[in-house]
Order: structure tokens, then C-alpha cells, then sequence
């Protein structure tokens, strides 16, 4: 195929991947009491499930009721003529990218299949499901965790008592949207690895070189993403630390097969 008809290509499954989040995002815009008052409202409610579980794990370890939530000292407020239709088309395309992720990855894979050899297509099987199951592992993570962390900390937080807290609603599902996103893209770590050590910009020795650079990025990224106490930091870099190791095995076990292949060939 040539360049032109390489991009023709692309452009297909560009749309076909666009047709796939619209869809969704209809459904989740019409669906829009269970949207924002079950789903997006969740984590400012002092009954989620994080704030139970990390209430009762603060009072296990002695920090007494350090992580548990009260009654919320915020607001949510629209103060622009399209604030809440803006939220609600933004929210509703989010939901649909979350939700049509595998199969946008599906059409990822469809692109870039024909250029791989019948082993390595082989070999690449699983690639839909386990990028599919981290990237939601990584939205659970980032709904679940970043953003209960988030909203508990920004909520409460108070320079004088003269200011009362009274967010946008654009600020409150900006939050959200780049939490959950984000975690699920951070958490396709193992993979971005493993198609960089193929082609070779990657080592398990490289990795493993800058493992406290890499360490120190995370802390830096969790200080950011989180409120500025240890025990969240620990809670978001902890497991980022852990796919970064994985990822170093991964690397590792794709030079093994490389060089197993180059020794066939050899012989």
C-alpha cells in the first residue's frame, strides 16, 4: 500500500472508532440523572465506599478519623448560561471513550496488524483484553481513589473562614474526567513498554537505570494529582511503582524472545 493509501486506511478507523464513542455518549446523555447523581456526584458524598473503607483503616492504624469524610463543606454551582449543557456534553463524551475503549483499541490493533508477521500476531493475541482490562483497572483506580482523595482534600480545604467554598461545575467534572482518564492511560504503562522495547527504544536494562528517576517522577506526579499528605502520595505512587516494575519484566522477556529468534536464524 502506499502513503495516501496507509492514511485512507487510518481515516476509516478513525471514524469508525468516532461513530463507536458518539454512540455511547447518546446513551450516556440521555441516561443523565444516573450519569451525574450516581456516578459523578458519587465522590462527594460522605457514604462512598472509599471514605468507609479508608475511615475504618485510619482507625485501625491509630490515625483516628484523619481520612474520614464529614458532612461535605462545598457547594456546586453553574454560574455560565451554558455551564450545565457544556458538563453535560463534555461528561457524556468522556463516558463514551471510557466505555468504547476496547473497541477503539480493536481498530488500533485492525491498523497496525497487517504490518506484524504471523508469529508475532500470534504471539499478540491477548493485546485487545489485557490493554481493555487495564485500562478500566486504571479508571476504577483513578474514580475510585484519586478522586475521593481529591474532592476530600480541595473540598475542605480552607485558607480563612471567611470563604466559603462554592466550586464550578465545570471545575468539579473537570476533576473527575481528568482523574479517571488519566489513571486509565497511566496504567497502559506495561504496554507502551512493551511496544517501545520492540521496536527498540526501550531495555530492561534502561529502565532499570533510571528506575529512581522514575521514582522520583512518580512521587512528583502523585504530589500533584493528590492532596499534599504522605499517606495519598503512597496510596497513588504505590501502584504506578509496581506497573513500572512489571513493565521492566516485560522488557525483559520480549529481549529473551528477540534474542531466541536471532539465534534461530543464525543456525
Amino acid at each position: 500500500m502506499s502513503f495516501l493509501d496507509h492514511l485512507e486506511e487510518l481515516r476509516w478507523h478513525l471514524i469508525r472508532s468516532v461513530i463507536a464513542i458518539v454512540a455511547v455518549a447518546l446513551v450516556a446523555f440521555l441516561a443523565k440523572e444516573f450519569i451525574f447523581d450516581v456516578i459523578l456526584f458519587g465522590p462527594k458524598n460522605p457514604d462512598f465506599p472509599t471514605y468507609r473503607l479508608l475511615c475504618k483503616l485510619s482507625s485501625m492504624i491509630g490515625l483516628e478519623e484523619s481520612f474520614c469524610m464529614q458532612e461535605n463543606a462545598f457547594r456546586i454551582q453553574s454560574r455560565t448560561m451554558a455551564g450545565q449543557f457544556s458538563a453535560h456534553i463534555w461528561t457524556s463524551i468522556t463516558v463514551g471513550i471510557v466505555i468504547a475503549f476496547p473497541y477503539i483499541i480493536y481498530e488500533f490493533w485492525k491498523f497496525i496488524s497487517p504490518g506484524l508477521m504471523p508469529k508475532e500476531r500470534k504471539n499478540s493475541r491477548g493485546f485487545i483484553f489485557v490493554a481493555s482490562i487495564l485500562f478500566f483497572v486504571g479508571v476504577f483506580f483513578g474514580y475510585y481513589v484519586v478522586t475521593p482523595l481529591s474532592i476530600n482534600f480541595l473540598g475542605t480545604y480552607k485558607v480563612s473562614e471567611q470563604v466559603f467554598n462554592d466550586f464550578d461545575l465545570s471545575s468539579y467534572t473537570g476533576l473527575v474526567r481528568a482523574s479517571v482518564l488519566a489513571s486509565g492511560l497511566i496504567f497502559e504503562l506495561p504496554i507502551i513498554m512493551y511496544f517501545l522495547t520492540k521496536i527498540g527504544l526501550v531495555t530492561p536494562e534502561f529502565l532499570k537505570k533510571y528506575r529512581k528517576f522514575a521514582l522520583v517522577i512518580v512521587l512528583v506526579l502523585s504530589a500533584i494529582i493528590t492532596p499534599p499528605d504522605i499517606a495519598s502520595q503512597v496510596i497513588v505512587a504505590v501502584p504506578v511503582l509496581i506497573l513500572y516494575e512489571i513493565s521492566i519484566l516485560i522488557s525483559k522477556r520480549v529481549i529473551r524472545k528477540e534474542r531466541k529468534k536471532l539465534k534461530q536464524q543464525a543456525t
